[in-house]
């Protein structure tokens, strides 16, 4: 609930009025940017920190300006190009989705919700913050920050849980103006504060602009020590092995045989575990006798066996 001494206006006009003052200078809130450049920097902003996804994104753009430069090209190309941005399923979902974009919208982004929302690998969020950023539309775009924002300022509460539920984009949106560009930039202010005042760990209240009325900071309760979720850990993960095998197979000109994916990691069981995964999930596919390539790169081939 809101507070009578601060209705939903007040609160967004607060935090829109303190994002006009200090938002970051970021290539993907350039007035007039298209839809299909906001569409790939909110995917490729997906668990990845900006300072990372900065020359990424750029060098994206300049490849595959539109979703038809994209899709005329192989799903490999996308998955080399994402280098090592993390997470590198997002490149097929990008190159699907630019497929998508062309056949059913004639190579434009759409800009009505349910169309964007049944776009290959678009979700809730996605969907939204393209409507929003794009298009200027009345909707609530809610990340992690966005949670923390509401939860601390509004519901008094230290964290906003795992998880986006329904019941986060209709506390959002009862914060968003009435008048669709305001709710834009509205939904814009709430993440950045979120991502550079209201963090998760060592929050900067004093500078924060809606710290008066803050129903957190009104409770007395003291700084959360860190997110409630552990870090995932990394090295020795099927994760890092998948991020090896994929990275011989981005510099490779062509087939890559077993030998040689055989060599990136001692343990044979994980190896073939991890190489099974990335077949599965369609960034690898065998290449002909016991040789892998990246999806699209090359004529189907049979396929040989995965077990160590």
């Amino acid at each position: 609930m809101i507070d009578d001494a601060m209705s939903e206006h007040t609160f967004a006009t607060l935090v829109s009025r303190w994002y006009e003052r200090n938002a970051r200078d970021l290539p993907w809130r350039v007035p007039g940017v298209g839809a299909w450049a906001i569409l790939v920097s909110e995917v490729m902003l997906q668990q990845t920190p900006v300072v990372r996804v900065l020359p990424a994104y750029e060098a994206w753009l300049a490849r595959w300006p539109t979703p038809a430069a994209l899709a005329a090209d192989t799903p490999a190309e996308a998955i080399r190009m994402w280098g090592r941005l993390g997470y590198p399923r997002r490149a097929m979902r990008l190159h699907d989705c630019a497929t998508a974009i062309v056949e059913r919208h004639g190579g434009e982004v759409p800009d009505r919700l349910e169309h964007l929302l049944a776009l290959p690998g678009v979700g809730t969020y996605t969907a939204r913050a393209v409507a929003a950023f794009a298009y200027g539309q009345r909707h609530p775009v809610v990340d992690t920050n966005v949670r923390r924002v509401v939860s601390r300022a509004i519901a008094g509460e230290p964290d906003a849980g795992p998880a986006t539920r329904p019941a986060d984009l209709v506390a959002t949106e009862e914060l968003l103006p009435v008048e669709p560009a305001g709710a834009a930039l509205a939904s814009a202010a709430f993440m950045e504060l979120g991502a550079v005042v209201c963090t998760a760990r060592s929050p900067r209240c004093a500078v924060c602009p809606v710290e008066s009325v803050c129903a957190w900071r009104a409770s007395g309760q003291a700084a959360p020590a860190g997110p409630t979720r552990r870090p995932q850990r990394y090295a020795g993960t099927d994760r890092q092995v998948r991020g090896l095998l994929l990275a011989v197979l981005r510099e490779a000109t062509g087939p890559v045989p077993r030998q040689r994916l055989d060599q990136v990691w001692t343990d044979d069981v994980q190896r073939s575990r991890a190489l099974a995964g990335l077949v599965t999930d369609g960034l690898v596919e065998p290449a002909g006798g016991e040789s892998f390539r990246l999806a699209g790169d090359g004529p189907p081939a049979p396929a040989p066996a995965l077990d160590a």
